[in-house]
């Protein structure tokens, strides 16, 4: 199914599928696929929830750091910590993630929040836009 279609928020080239759904675990196992150079949501929100690479490569923001990511690395994302993934310019990256089922909506950054992440010279280089075919990790 398409990634936040409703285009609010800024993203490329990700989609999304729901692969298990328990009301009675209270979760939902969803995997991502974005392609070369795709990215998902800059967000934060309330619910912790964790990731795991399954193929691809690329970068994770995870707070006020940038971290590369694998196949198999798995991420946990604490409750209202900016995150965002990327892939890596030269090949689709795939993750599944555990989400609880009742969940806030995400967060955007508000310019203020955004000055804030892009003054660390680290994110500020995991933010920008990556020029034409260049590898973004």
């Amino acid at each position: 199914m398409p990634y936040k279609q409703d285009g609010a928020a800024p993203f490329r080239d990700i989609s999304r599928q729901v692969l298990f759904a328990a009301p009675e675990l209270g979760c939902e196992w969803r995997y991502f696929e974005m392609d070369a150079a795709g990215y998902s949501t800059l967000e934060r929100h309330q619910h912790a929830h964790a990731v795991m690479i399954l193929r691809g490569a690329g970068q994770c923001l995870l707070g006020e750091r940038v971290y590369p990511v694998a196949a198999f690395d798995l991420i946990s994302i604490p409750a209202w910590t900016w995150h965002q993934f990327r892939a890596s310019a030269d090949a689709p990256m795939g993750f599944l993630c555990m989400v609880n089922a009742e969940r806030d909506r995400p967060q955007l950054p508000d310019a203020a929040a955004l000055a804030a992440l892009r003054a660390i010279p680290e994110v500020a280089a995991f933010l920008a836009p990556a020029p034409a075919g260049a590898a973004v990790a």
